[in-house]
């Protein structure tokens, strides 16, 4: 079975890219991660990864001012040295430009902390709270050029229970993001595999 290769972006500790990183300890698993790459050189991710035997690479956004393209063109520079055949955002804390958006289409992913298309952008759980939801979750879902707004591959479900605040909620949501991800990540795979 080939499995492609996998690229993690992250800008923080990296919780979402330990739980695909564990998912592909099988060799059974569609997809290989062969790099683990941050905008922020003090990432806690990159150590995790450092761990898993796992190639890391910083490009710190920082260096580039606001040339967002300039930055992202560094990026892209490293993934396709890597030979990265699918991207996975794990709490990477940038806006892609298009261009960027546009060179990786159909291969980008990431995961939100909402039931997309409810809730794009930031502060989901508390505005699911606020809205009176009887229930919130998170989406995997196709990157497009609009924030959050890509065909989704998987959801999960949670309630949202009486006295619930945001960080309970999204303490309990967490688990299932970790849960939910790589299966959407092998489901992705899977479609890029049958559109080659």
């Amino acid at each position: 079975m080939t499995r492609l290769n996998l690229a993690i972006l992250i800008s923080g500790r990296g919780s979402n890219m330990k739980a695909l990183l564990e998912a592909a300890r099988d060799p059974a698993y569609p997809a290989k991660p062969v790099l683990v790459l941050s905008n922020r050189p003090d990432a806690g991710g990159l150590e995790t990864a450092t761990a898993e035997s796992v190639a890391t690479a910083v490009v710190d956004h920082k260096d580039f001012g606001k040339d967002r393209v300039a930055f992202e063109r560094a990026m892209d520079a490293r993934l396709e040295a890597a030979g990265i055949e699918i991207i996975a955002l794990a709490g990477f804390m940038r806006v892609l430009t298009p261009w960027f958006v546009e060179k990786w289409s159909g291969r980008l992913i990431n995961i939100h902390p909402s039931l997309l298309p409810k809730y794009k952008g930031l502060d989901t759980h508390q505005r699911a709270i606020d809205a009176g939801d009887a229930e919130a979750g998170c989406s995997v879902h196709w990157v497009t050029a609009g924030v959050d707004e890509g065909a989704v591959i998987q959801q999960a479900h949670v309630p949202i229970l009486p006295g619930d605040t945001a960080q309970t909620l999204a303490a309990r949501i967490l688990p299932e993001e970790h849960s939910l991800y790589p299966e959407a990540l092998a489901r992705a795979c899977a479609e890029i595999k049958a559109r080659a």
